[in-house]
């Protein structure tokens, strides 16, 4: 005997809820037939999923990894009726794209009126996240795809080409670099390089590209980190040190926001890989590559 998806339905509530009570009102049911469906659960599996108290319900191990598997088994279901609607109509109904924070400003404003005007019938819901997260909720089926940027460890998923976005060297106006036509990766190294803070896939890239090592501060100094685009704009737009920018932000007016000048890097491979990346053997694939066309356009 299997779980049904009703009783996997009604733990997913519960773990979210704590509490029998919300959990059944969430559900659209009376308590005991909720209470009854988490019991025939337990009964299917031959363990207890929860653990009852009078403050509220905590999950046992059983139902922390049960749980773990009806959200990937949920989500495939969803996924099934979704592909069943829209059989035929690719780009129709509900699409759950995630995007990163580098990407999302600049790429989308333009292209999404072109995708509502093409595709009316598509219902979009947007997630703007750091990649190691997107890719997370990726692979447990929480995105339909996501917009992020090579190179990453992408092991489990596949990908289409948007575009190829050239990293700039940004300096304050008034700096000596502002004075040559490009600057070179050392020479921005020496003039204290300020960077996103951990976790923007963009850091790395750009210190990957320019073979650089993470900046660090003298012992009685701290790290400058920016936890955005426009800040490291503003950042540096204040002197206080230099940075890299995606071509993409540049060309979306995001230099004009302070007094900086942005230059080419000397670098052979000074870029990034934008790219719509979704579930290997995901039957959003069809969707996943219209889109990385569009949004290439």
């Amino acid at each position: 005997m299997l779980p049904t998806l009703r009783q996997l339905q009604y733990l997913k509530l519960l773990a979210e809820h704590g509490n029998f009570g919300r959990a059944a009102e969430a559900a659209h049911v009376t308590q005991p037939t909720l209470s009854a469906g988490i019991q025939e659960l337990e009964r299917t599996l031959g363990a207890n999923v929860v653990d009852r108290a009078r403050s509220g319900v905590i999950l046992t191990p059983v139902g922390e990894e049960a749980l773990r598997r009806a959200t990937l088994i949920l989500n495939e279901a969803e996924e099934l009726v979704e592909a069943a609607k829209n059989v035929g109509q690719p780009l129709t109904g509900r699409f759950r794209l995630g995007v990163i924070p580098t990407v999302a400003p600049f790429l989308l404003p333009r292209a999404l009126p072109i995708l509502r005007e093409r595709h009316p019938k598509l219902r979009l819901f947007l997630r703007e996240d750091l990649t190691h997260r997107l890719i997370t909720a990726l692979k447990a089926g929480q995105l339909d795809a996501a917009l992020i940027a090579l190179p990453y460890d992408v092991a489990g998923l596949q990908w289409a080409h948007v575009a190829d976005d050239e990293l700039l060297a940004a300096v304050p106006s008034d700096h000596p670099l502002a004075k040559g036509r490009s600057a070179s990766p050392a020479a921005m190294e020496r003039e204290g390089l300020i960077l996103l803070e951990d976790g923007h896939c963009l850091r790395e890239h750009a210190l990957s590209a320019c073979g650089l090592k993470p900046p660090k501060p003298s012992p009685d100094e701290e790290a400058f980190a920016a936890t955005s685009l426009p800040t490291l704009v503003q950042m540096v737009g204040s002197g206080l040190g230099v940075t890299f920018l995606p071509k993409m932000a540049v060309s979306a007016g995001l230099a004009e926001s302070a007094p900086i000048t942005v230059r080419p890097l000397e670098a052979t491979r000074a870029s990034r890989e934008i790219v719509v990346a979704w579930r290997a053997g995901s039957n959003r694939a069809v969707e996943g590559r219209m889109l990385a066309e569009m949004l290439d356009a």
